[in-house]
Formats: structure tokens, sequence, C-alpha cells
């Protein structure tokens, strides 16, 4: 997964983190909390059906702040460089596959709800599946090319084009989702101006990039 600007694979981090829970022993972590998040807020339900809407519940929340996380990684890192900025852009790789991992875990949650209540998917028009359908196929996509081998394949310009786009229509997805809610529950409104405050710190990390990399230039030795 990547974030503003993202470096490709085939330059960055080589070779696994030798942190002691960096890389897959990170990833191995987070997937055990995400089931254990998922299972628990299924067996909470009174019965399978309620159940299982639970599990789409806490795996859109999971999926949401690890979506954020590695969205905002690599502004963060250029805006407040600091031990743990630059760990979460190191580890932002296994951040955004714990993100597709979640939402494979909402997509099982899904399917299990739509079994359960028939009524489910008849009563969703095409139209309205279609924004969590966008949303479905970026993340497969960049989890897929995710993998360094395919990133090499596809070349440091074309992956990275893939995987910008790919995070702003997830952006996107989640905004709509999130922000037509808030006429219903205003609570909804905490997860909307999280993601306008992750856009703008986005935003703001690019002007401060192009600053310094237009003052490097001014200052760089002329030739005579």
């Amino acid at each position: 997964m990547s974030t503003q600007h993202p470096a490709s694979p085939i330059r960055e981090n080589p070779r696994p983190s030798s942190r002691r829970f960096g890389g897959w022993k990170l990833f191995l972590i987070l997937a055990a909390l995400l089931m254990g998040a998922a299972g628990a807020a299924y067996l909470l339900g009174p019965d399978a059906v309620e159940g299982s809407r639970r599990a789409i519940r806490v795996t859109a929340r999971t999926s949401f702040v690890l979506f954020l996380a590695a969205f905002t990684a690599s502004s963060f890192a250029s805006l407040l460089p600091g031990p743990f900025t630059h760990a979460l852009l190191r580890e932002r790789r296994i951040v955004g596959l714990s993100f597709a991992f979640s939402h494979l875990l909402q997509a099982i949650a899904i399917y299990a709800f739509g079994q359960l209540n028939p009524e489910f998917w008849p009563s969703r028009a095409t139209l309205t599946n279609l924004p969590g359908t966008l949303g479905y196929v970026s993340i497969l996509l960049l989890a897929v090319t995710s993998h360094r081998g395919l990133a090499r394949r596809m070349g440091p310009t074309a992956w990275r084009r893939l995987h910008v786009t790919g995070m702003w229509v997830i952006a996107a997805v989640f905004t709509y989702s999130y922000f037509k809610r808030v006429p219903m529950n205003y609570w909804y409104a905490v997860p909307s101006a999280l993601l306008f405050t992750a856009v703008v710190v986005r935003l703001i990390a690019r002007r401060a990039q192009a600053l310094r990399r237009g003052t490097r230039s001014l200052l760089a030795p002329t030739e005579a």
C-alpha cells in the first residue's frame, strides 16, 4: 500500500525489518488482533445475524484506522520526523496489507450476513453497491501489487500511479460512506473530520516537500 508520493517497493525496504515486532511479525500480530476483534463481535451478538452485523461494523472501524495510518504515514514522517513516524513509514507496506486483511474479514462477515439474511442483497440496488465494489477492487489491486516481484515488473512509475490513485479512491469511498450517514447519526462526523484532516495533512506535506526542493535548488552551486 502507498501514501503521499510513495516510493516504489523496488527500492523501499529491500530487506525485511530486523525490528522485534516489524515486518511479517507485525502483520501476524495485527492479523491475530483483527481476527480476535471480529470473532468477539460475532460471538457477542444475540444471534448469528446480529453477530455478523457487529463483525461488519468492527472490521469497518479497524479498516478505517489502518487506512488512516497508511494514508498519512509518509506525510507525518515528512512533517513530524521522529522515531514513531519513521517506524510507521518503514512498516507502511505491512500496515497496508493489514488494512487489506481487515477488509477481507469484513467481506467474509458481509457474505455471512447475506447468507443468513436472504433479503439483504435483493434490497440493495446496483448503484448502492458501486462505491463499495470500487473500494474492494482498489484494495485488491493494491494488495496484489504490494508483492515486490510484481512491483518490479510494473516499474516504479506505473506502481506509484496505481497506488496513489488507489489510495485516493479508497479515501473517497470512506468519505462517502461516513459522510452520508452523518444526518442519521452525528457520531459519523468524527471519522468524516478525521478523513478531512488526513487530506489536509497530505496536502501540507506535499507543499512542504515542494518548498524544500525549491530551496535546495536555489542553494545548489551553479556551474561557472
